[in-house]
């Protein structure tokens, strides 16, 4: 790949960066992408390292390979789908739990809004393990079993008290999702998100009923599925409900996810728009929230943290990203122009924890080496 010279600088300490990365198995492989100015200006870096596989047979990384985007899902595509339903006029911020599934809810839990969902301070627990009992049951019967044992699970704290980065609200999210627009949530998010950008074959769902037949970055080498995974979602209460849900279940190429979140920088900036939501809508996401204080998120985006942030030291205030899992990650910076898009299989073929230290020291290779 010809690599633009305004990026040869860039280049070469990131070679530098993931060569060493590699040899220390922080992962084993990674796909980069750097976007910077404006679409008239605009520059753009792709490169990949290392490798999709290592076990039982290695194989190379390249542009074409998808990732399990893991928790890419809530912002790239259940956040993006709300925000289309927004514009719809079929939900509010401030419609409540009951109104939003459509059935009665428990007390404690009729305080809980969309808005606070976005937001990860609606009381609900950050995880469970679900999948364990859901699974012994038919398929058909999954999805309606997991609404009820959410909505049986307990608020750990008072809705609007506190931020905790929530799986399950999301995954009540996604059933809303179904439930207002009358489609499965990865048809919708196909139809009215991808599609209009030619972005559907890029990144999609991957149901384990119709699975697509493609390049995949493999993931960890499962205890619970007695497998090395590839291709099949990672997070076990999406595979439970047939690989497509509100929190987990996107799969996307370096290409796919750099245009899409490309694009949503581009919409921040009054570049160019999307038909399916408006700008001032995306732009109240993106800002970080005040409900709970020393919280760092915005509605299904996330913000530099005070301390430590994934994006590094020197990524600006008004940034959004969002980290998923499987060793996934973007960052906007749109003071700067700028971003940032990274992929790796961190979790293959077991789950490794050095990639909390690489982050941040890629972003900030990338902002020194652009923009110093």
């Amino acid at each position: 790949m010809e690599i633009d010279p305004c990026f040869i600088s860039l280049h070469e300490k990131l070679s530098f960066l993931f060569d060493s990365a590699l040899k220390k198995s922080i992962f084993p492989g990674a796909a980069v992408g750097v976007v910077t100015g404006s679409p008239a200006e605009r520059k753009k870096y792709i490169m990949t390292f290392g490798h999709r596989a290592v076990t039982p047979v290695v194989k190379q990384l390249d542009q074409g390979v998808f990732f399990d985007l893991a928790s890419l899902t809530k912002p790239l595509a259940t956040t993006l789908a709300v925000l289309s339903l927004i514009k719809e006029k079929k939900i509010r911020l401030d419609d409540r739990l009951d109104d939003l599934l459509e059935r009665e809810v428990a007390p404690e839990k009729r305080e809980i809004t969309l808005f606070h969902l976005l937001n990860h301070c609606s009381g609900l627990p950050a995880h469970r393990l679900f999948y364990k009992e859901i699974v012994n049951f038919p398929k058909e019967k999954r999805q309606d079993l997991l609404l009820s044992r959410i909505l049986g699970e307990p608020l750990e704290y008072k809705t609007g008290c506190k931020a905790v980065y929530s799986d399950l609200g999301f995954m009540l999210l996604g059933k809303m999702i179904e439930m207002k627009s009358l489609k499965k949530l990865d048809q919708y998010v196909e139809n009215r998100l991808l599609a209009p950008l030619d972005l559907e074959k890029d990144l999609f769902f991957n149901p384990l009923d119709e699975k697509k037949e493609k390049k995949y970055a493999s993931t960890e080498d499962c205890p619970w599925r007695q497998k090395i995974l590839c291709g099949e979602v990672h997070d076990q209460n999406c595979y439970a409900v047939g690989g497509v849900s509100g929190q987990a279940g996107l799969f996307g190429t370096i290409n796919g996810v750099l245009t899409l979140v490309s694009m949503l920088h581009d919409i921040h900036q009054g570049w160019t728009r999307h038909p399916s939501f408006r700008k001032e809508n995306l732009n109240f996401f993106f800002r970080k929230q005040n409900m709970v204080s020393d919280s760092s998120w915005g509605l299904g985006f996330d913000t530099p943290s005070k301390k430590g942030s994934s994006g590094g030291r020197f990524i600006s205030d008004k940034s959004v990203g969002h980290l998923g899992f499987t060793g996934t990650s973007f960052w906007i910076d749109p003071q700067r122009q700028l971003v940032m898009v990274l992929l790796t299989n961190r979790i293959h073929p077991q789950i490794k924890e050095g990639i909390k230290v690489f982050r941040p020291l890629f972003h900030d290779t990338v902002i020194n080496s652009i923009f110093s």
